[in-house]
Parts: C-alpha cells; sequence; structure tokens
C-alpha cells in the first residue's frame, strides 16, 4: 500500500509540474484530455459506440450457482488520449460491430461533446482508430520553419507542413516528373520552395537550377540568398532561359546515353540518387514568363513568341522524360490555366498544390475537376490574410483534399543554409564527364542540333 501511495505521490506530482510548465493553449488541451477520458463510458453509450455482449465470461458461468441468467456485459471501446497545443489525439480500439465508419458517423458528435472544432477518424491499424481533435483551427496559426543544415534522411521526401488536424504533410517526390505551384501572389509559394531548397541542400545528392520569371538578375528575388547553392540560374530573359532549357535537355539526353555505363540500370530511381547522379532540381517559378504566347507581328513579338514555344517544347522534354534520369521539375505560377502552364505539360505533373485563388476555374485548373466536389478545400476560401501560407492539394492517402499550412522560412535562415552548402554545388554534366572521359554523351535524337556534351 505505501509503495502504491508512493508511486500515486510521484504521478501526481510530475501531473502537476507538467500541467504548470504548459503554456496556455496546452493547459487547454490537458483539460480537455482529462475530459474525454471521464466522460467517455458515458458517451460511447449515448453514440451507440458500444456492443452487448450476451455470452457470459468462464469466471462469471463458475460463479453462477444458482443456474439464474447471467446477466450481459456492455462493451465500450477502451481510448488512449494525449494532448498537443492543438487538442487531443485519441486511439480506440475497435470492437464487433463499432470500427471506422461507426466513429466517422459519430464524428460530428464527438466534436460537438469535446468542444472540437472538427473531429476526423481514421484507421490506424488493424482493430485501431484514431481518433484526431482539433480545439483551435491549425490553418490560421502562423508557423516557422528553421532549417537544420543537416542532411535529409529520406532523398525525395518533401515536408509541407501542418495539414488542418495539426498532422505533418510530407510527399514522395521519387519517381515524380513535375510538381505544380499555383496561387495569388504574396500566399506562399516561393516560401514552399525555399523550404525545399533549404531542407535539401545539404545533400550532395541534390543539385539546384532555377528560372524565375520576375526577376532579371540572381542578385534580385526571393532566391538571392540561394543562388549559391544552384549551378544555375536566369532571370525574366527568355533566350537566357531558353538556352538553360536546352542546356538541361542535352542534361537529360546524355544521362540516358550514360546510364547504363554509369549506374548499370537503365532508370536513376533503380538505385538513387548520389553525389556523382544527383536528383536534379528544375525550378521554373513565375513559369508563364517563359510560356506565354506574345502575339503581333513585328519582327521582336515572334521572335519572343518562337522563343516561348521553344521553351515549352523543351520543359515538356524534362517532365515527359527526366524521371527516370532523375530530374524533378517544379513550376510555379498565379494561375495554372493553359496559357501559363500548358496543359501538355501541366496535366503529366501528378502533384499540383494551390494557394489562394479568387475563381473557382483557377482552383480546378490548378488541382483538377474534382476540387468541384469538395468546396471546403477549394482555395477561393483562402483568400483571408489569416490564410496567407496555407494551400490545398490532393489528399495523398484517401479520397478528396488535403489544405496544409506551410512555414515561412526567413532571408536569414536560407542565407545561412546556402553559405554552409556553397562548397557541395556542381554542375551534374561535369560529373558525367569526369565519370566518362571520351565517351560522347551526344543526342538521342537525330533531328536535334543542339550541341552535345561531348563538344
Amino acid at each position: 500500500m505505501l509503495l502504491g501511495l508512493a508511486v500515486f505521490a510521484v504521478w501526481a506530482v510530475w501531473w502537476v509540474v507538467r500541467y504548470i510548465r504548459a503554456d496556455a493553449m496546452t493547459r487547454q488541451s490537458i483539460r480537455q484530455a482529462v475530459r474525454v477520458r471521464r466522460t467517455w463510458k458515458r458517451l460511447a453509450l449515448m453514440l451507440k459506440l458500444s456492443v452487448t455482449d450476451k455470452m457470459p465470461t468462464a469466471l462469471a458461468s463458475l460463479a453462477n450457482t444458482d443456474n439464474k441468467p447471467v446477466k450481459p456485459r456492455v462493451l465500450v471501446p477502451s481510448l488512449k488520449v494525449v494532448h498537443d497545443p492543438y487538442g487531443v489525439i485519441v486511439r480506440a480500439n475497435c470492437l464487433p460491430g463499432v470500427g471506422l465508419e461507426q466513429f466517422q458517423k459519430a464524428a460530428p458528435h464527438l466534436a460537438d461533446a469535446w468542444r472540437c472544432t472538427r473531429v476526423a477518424v481514421t484507421q490506424d491499424k488493424p482493430g485501431q482508430v484514431v481518433i484526431r481533435g482539433v480545439r483551435l483551427d491549425p490553418l490560421k496559426f502562423a508557423t516557422e520553419h528553421h532549417p537544420t543544415g543537416e542532411a535529409p534522411d529520406e532523398i525525395a521526401r518533401w515536408d509541407l507542413g501542418l495539414d488542418e488536424y495539426a498532422q505533418p504533410v510530407s510527399v514522395d517526390l521519387t519517381q515524380v516528373p513535375g510538381v505544380t505551384v499555383a496561387g495569388l501572389p504574396g500566399f506562399g509559394k516561393t516560401s514552399l520552395i525555399n523550404r525545399l531548397i533549404c531542407d535539401w541542400a545539404p545533400s550532395p545528392a541534390i543539385q539546384f537550377v532555377c528560372a524565375d520569371g520576375k526577376v532579371s538578375t540572381a542578385r534580385e528575388g526571393d532566391y538571392a540568398h540561394l543562388v549559391k547553392r544552384m549551378f544555375a540560374f536566369v532571370g525574366d530573359d527568355l533566350e537566357a532561359a531558353n538556352a538553360l532549357f536546352r542546356r538541361l535537355v542535352e542534361l537529360r539526353r546524355a544521362r540516358v546515353t550514360a546510364a547504363e555505363h554509369v549506374l548499370g540500370v537503365q532508370s536513376m530511381w533503380e538505385v538513387g540518387p548520389s553525389a556523382a547522379w544527383p536528383l536534379v532540381v528544375v525550378i521554373i517559378d513565375e513559369a508563364h514568363t517563359y510560356f506565354r504566347d506574345h502575339k503581333g507581328s513585328d519582327p521582336r513579338t515572334k521572335k519572343l513568341a518562337a522563343l516561348a514555344a521553344e521553351n515549352a517544347r523543351l520543359v515538356e522534354d524534362l517532365v515527359k522524360k527526366g524521371r527516370s534520369m532523375g530530374i524533378l521539375t517544379i513550376l510555379a505560377t498565379q494561375k495554372s490555366t493553359g496559357d501559363a502552364i500548358p496543359t501538355f505539360i501541366r496535366d503529366v505533373c501528378p502533384i499540383g498544390l494551390s494557394f489562394a485563388q479568387k475563381t473557382t476555374e483557377a482552383s480546378v485548373a490548378a488541382l483538377g475537376e474534382d476540387i468541384r466536389k469538395w468546396p471546403d478545400a477549394d482555395p477561393t476560401n483562402l483568400q483571408d490574410r489569416a490564410y496567407v501560407g496555407v494551400a490545398s492539394m490532393n489528399h495523398q492517402s484517401q479520397p478528396g483534399f488535403a489544405r496544409i499550412r506551410t512555414p515561412f522560412v526567413s532571408g536569414k535562415d536560407s542565407a545561412a543554409i546556402a553559405q554552409q552548402t556553397a562548397h557541395l554545388t556542381t554542375d551534374p554534366a561535369d560529373l558525367l564527364r569526369a565519370q566518362l572521359p571520351g565517351i560522347d554523351l551526344g543526342k538521342d535524337d537525330p533531328d536535334d542540333t543542339t550541341p552535345s556534351l561531348a563538344a
């Protein structure tokens, strides 16, 4: 008894200290978690999240000496409740007749009883569900991300932020040819890409190249701090961009020729990126700058129109043929309609995100027709300044769309990361030449007039 009292006293002191040291939001969640545990059995009966077991246990049968009917047992799913600043995470064991479907039907009533703004129920593992209840809307709380400067544990894993239930969201970009990012100016597109660069920059198995259509030189704009970690950069000059895209297509073709010699396989993803054969991340920001159809009959306009058409053809080559060679293209624009990102490029990119949009038509262009079936996730609902940094995207694990709060990365942090990792920057074409001296890494298209790497 004394030992039990001592253990209880230690637990009580630990609980009180933890409660006192917590911030105001977490204290509310602790009280909420206590209330969920205390009221669960009564609430489960009211919501019919229970079953009646008429079969007596072996002990009850032995104790039944007068042969009277044994009283049926009412079984309630057991809970394990943890808290965080936004609410509670509840893991519940399923019972026969009380599973995922029954918990999902009861979700609105659980939200009312637990005083949550929303409740989501998902399958954790066979026989167990996770009930996520948020008291506060995580989408309305701006967050910051401070890069660690350490190489990522998993290459091609893109950590995006927190969803509307404050759960971390990441996307696996392995074998992904392209990503589109859309949204109104100032709502978080570039910050999202900045985080990707800062998180991946410490890995020598990843190299970056950027075309930024809203600046003229590398010293301007949102990527000025990160240029040191890019092996090439161009601004809004269509001729310079055209030369860069040609250079990247040439790299893609050279890799096709060299894959068997260097990797021993036909697809880079069979062995994964390495410092000798890095994943090339091509960032095209304000993509409409490079693809816009120029109208006019004067020589200058005709030249711009020809360059834009050629840019579209070259980027199409990168997106459609670059995946297996380790080339990932990220295209960002304000409204990803066909005039901003040609549909023959946009529709090949399997992952799309959209920040705030003014019209549903723009949302459909960014996320597809299915967004009409999920009006709550329509980016037109994100125009309030409280939602700067919030994006909608296709849900990766279930039907529908997820809304994600992406964090802000400061220019100071991105500059520090670029400075620390600048020595890792190298041109992938130089790596090929070093590994295969004397071998012609030329063109795989006999009609192409682009000079080969060997030249």
